[in-house]
């Protein structure tokens, strides 16, 4: 994890991570359907994206393939939009794998630091890791509130994470 050489904006980062947290943790569902809406969103930004790359495309294959490619993603964004509890099923899926991942890359940075809070970032890839299996495993049946639950545990160790981990330089 990178870290802010601010002690301000440190603190600052750590205070609405922990924020974050606690409302993902009291409000799992909502939590979890603002991160279904926000991807949906994202997949229509990345669709419109597509269709403003056509004209850069040299030849028509490449054209068709960018129009298909936008439409997928304006598709499946509208889609999420529409349906987000129904999308939540399978965002949680992917989130389990996201966090499994991400706490395989922690358990690396843990391996290939050498700084004081390398014990630190080892728990937090730990952690993330199981969280991440959690999801995978107790899938569909937890859908609906797991990942924001889970979410908010992974944000709050991030915090602690950012909170006592040596700005740069330090250590």
């Amino acid at each position: 994890m990178s870290v802010p050489a601010s002690p301000a904006l440190r603190w600052t980062a750590a205070i609405l991570l922990f924020a974050a947290a606690g409302l993902s943790i009291v409000l799992p569902f909502v939590s979890a359907t603002l991160l279904t809406i926000g991807i949906g969103g994202v997949a229509i930004a990345a669709g419109v994206s597509q269709f403003l790359r056509v004209t850069g495309a040299g030849d028509t294959q490449s054209k068709i393939f960018r129009v298909l490619s936008g439409l997928l993603y304006l598709g499946g964004g509208v889609y999420i939009l529409a349906f987000p509890v129904d999308s939540e099923i399978s965002l949680t899926l992917f989130v389990g794998f996201l966090l499994a991942f991400q706490g395989v890359m922690e358990l690396a940075a843990a391996a290939a630091g050498q700084g004081p809070a390398r014990g630190l970032v080892l728990v937090d890839g730990i952690v993330t890791a199981i969280l991440g299996g959690m999801l995978i495993a107790e899938w569909p049946s937890d859908s609906l509130w797991a990942i924001g639950f889970l979410f908010g545990i992974g944000l709050a160790f991030s915090a602690v994470n950012l909170i006592t981990a040596p700005a740069p330089g330090e250590g």
